[in-house]
C-alpha cells in the first residue's frame, strides 16, 4: 500500500494522555469505572467508536454515490465492547455498527448498504476476521 495520509499519536497506557503529533489530540485517559477506573479520561475503546463510526460513515457516503442512493439523513454509531476472550484469557473487542437510515432505507435496502460498506471500509478491512462486528439497521 503507498499511503496518502499517516496519523500519529503517542499514549502511555490507560493511565495517562494520548497525544497526536500535530496536537490536535490532547486527552487524558483513564480506565472507564466499568474496569475499575475513576472514568475521568477517555479510553481507548471510546477512541476506536469514534474512529470506526467516522470511517464507516465516510465509506457509507462513497457506496452510497456509487450505488445513487442518498444518506444525507443517515448516521452511524460504533458501540465497541471490551470483554475476556475465551480462546487466550485475555481481552477481546467486539463492535455492534448502527446505522439510523430514513424510511427509504429500512429493512433488506439499508442492511444490504451496510454490508457493501462493511466490505469496502479500512476499518473494517483491518479488523476482519480479528474481531466480530454486528451490523444493524434502525
Amino acid at each position: 500500500m503507498d499511503a496518502i495520509y499517516t496519523a500519529v499519536a503517542t499514549a502511555n497506557g490507560r493511565e495517562g494522555r494520548a497525544v497526536s503529533s500535530d496536537g490536535r489530540i490532547d486527552l487524558p485517559l483513564a480506565h472507564p469505572q466499568a474496569l475499575g477506573g475513576n472514568g475521568q479520561g477517555t479510553n481507548p475503546e471510546q477512541l476506536f467508536a469514534a474512529g470506526y463510526a467516522a470511517c464507516f460513515a465516510s465509506a457509507m457516503g462513497v457506496v452510497a454515490r456509487q450505488e445513487k442512493i442518498d444518506v444525507s439523513e443517515a448516521s452511524v454509531t460504533a458501540e465497541v465492547s471490551i470483554g475476556k476472550d475465551p480462546a487466550d484469557g485475555g481481552f477481546g473487542l467486539s463492535v455492534v455498527m448502527r446505522a439510523e437510515f430514513p424510511d427509504h432505507l429500512q429493512g433488506e435496502a439499508g442492511l444490504t448498504l451496510l454490508k457493501k460498506t462493511h466490505a469496502f471500509c479500512p476499518y473494517s478491512k483491518a479488523t476482519r476476521g480479528n474481531i466480530e462486528v454486528e451490523l444493524v439497521v434502525e
